[in-house]
């Protein structure tokens, strides 16, 4: 279907066309150019970490982080329901089991009450998910992982740029990762990143991600014969996106005040004009960066039905993960989680990318306004 008004723009400029040019008429290099190590580069120092291993999604990236934090079999993982569904699955990549916690309502991510409710003896790792752009409560769930000795891997996909104070959604955990999907503040079609401070997570992540080669030279430009050393996956990511990710990153502090200037514009006339509709509202100190805009509305599923029909898209993210035909009836997950269910029924994602404008937002609010008059 061809919306009036899209869920998303990508924001592009010449210099990611030419970035991705120059990769192309080159003629080589197309894996494991010299982009490659740019971009880790940069990620590494935008998150403040140490090492940054650069994967081809953020589902590879955060599979790759359970393998190199040695999760396995008989282990448990506190995950939300309330996510897109590859934070639950990561677990069972590496024949873990994923418990579900609920979330709580201020920022809509893991609540730390409930997360320590969860935990067993066979409790292992927590992932939390910073939601839509906004910081979970990560510094009560870092101080429940460090008094149970456990493992705190940050699912900061939608939230890069995002933090609290000055420190960044992504780097409170032993790991962090990013994601780079074309809907993400910083997009690349494609794409993922782990963030650590550990040489020795990543040293193991390099060699998951590229079949278990131990490279002591370019693969592609060596007459070597290099070693496979431990198991590993073809996750690396290609030259032409870490290219994008490089002119991307350059332009990430004025991607995230558009996308902030916009959710500024989209609260002030829905709070003032909808009553039937509660845009998100930040804990103080929380820098929100807007990778979605979802609200709570009433009648959420008409009134998407009624944006539809007039042309604009919108999104419910997420329906949650232990409801899905896989979850639950396959797996046969039957948690209790109330505040999930209950956000989940009302959670409605709106437009509120870099380069909207002011008369789309108008278009927006008031054919928000127009369905509530109406019903």
């Amino acid at each position: 279907m061809s919306w009036k008004l899209p869920l998303f723009k990508i924001y592009t400029d010449e210099a990611d066309l030419q970035a991705v040019t120059e990769v192309l008429r080159r003629g080589t290099y197309w894996a494991e150019g010299p982009e490659v190590v740019e971009f880790e580069r940069g990620l590494r120092d935008y998150q403040e970490k140490k090492y940054a291993v650069a994967f081809n999604s953020g589902t590879s990236a955060l599979h790759a982080a359970l393998l190199a934090y040695g999760i396995k079999g008989g282990d448990e993982v506190i995950v939300p329901s309330f996510t897109f569904i590859a934070t639950a699955n990561a677990p069972l990549f590496v024949k873990a089991k994923p418990i579900f916690a609920d979330i709580e309502e201020q920022t809509l991510g893991l609540d730390p009450e409930d997360v320590e409710e969860k935990i067993t003896p066979k409790t292992k790792a927590i992932i939390p998910v910073h939601y839509a752009g906004c910081p979970c409560k990560i510094r009560e769930l870092r101080e429940i992982a460090d008094d149970h000795h456990l493992l705190l891997i940050e699912d900061a996909a939608e939230s890069f740029g995002a933090s609290i104070g000055d420190k960044k959604a992504g780097s409170y955990g032993e790991g962090g990762v990013l994601s780079f999907c074309q809907n993400k503040v910083v997009p690349t079609g494609e794409g993922g990143a782990l963030v650590t401070d550990s040489r020795d997570i990543y040293e193991k992540a390099k060699l998951i991600r590229s079949h278990g080669r131990q490279e002591n030279s370019a693969y592609f430009s060596s007459i070597e014969n290099l070693d496979y050393i431990t198991l590993g996956y073809n996750f690396r990511m290609p030259s032409m996106i870490a290219a994008l990710g490089i002119t991307q990153l350059k332009k990430i502090d004025m991607l995230i005040s558009m996308r902030r200037q916009n959710a500024e514009y989209l609260t002030a006339r829905l709070e003032k004009e909808v009553r039937d509709v509660i845009p998100p509202a930040p804990p103080k100190k929380y820098y929100h960066v807007y990778q979605m805009y979802t609200v709570m509305a009433e009648k959420r599923d008409d009134l998407m039905r009624h944006l539809a029909d007039s042309g604009i898209m919108t999104k419910i993210y997420f329906n949650p993960v232990h409801l899905t035909h896989f979850y639950r009836d396959i797996l046969k997950y039957t948690p209790y989680l109330p505040i999930t269910e209950k956000v989940a029924d009302l959670a409605l994602t709106l437009p509120v990318y870099p380069g909207l404008t002011k008369e789309e937002m108008d278009l927006l609010v008031n054919a928000i306004k127009t369905f509530y008059e109406l019903s």
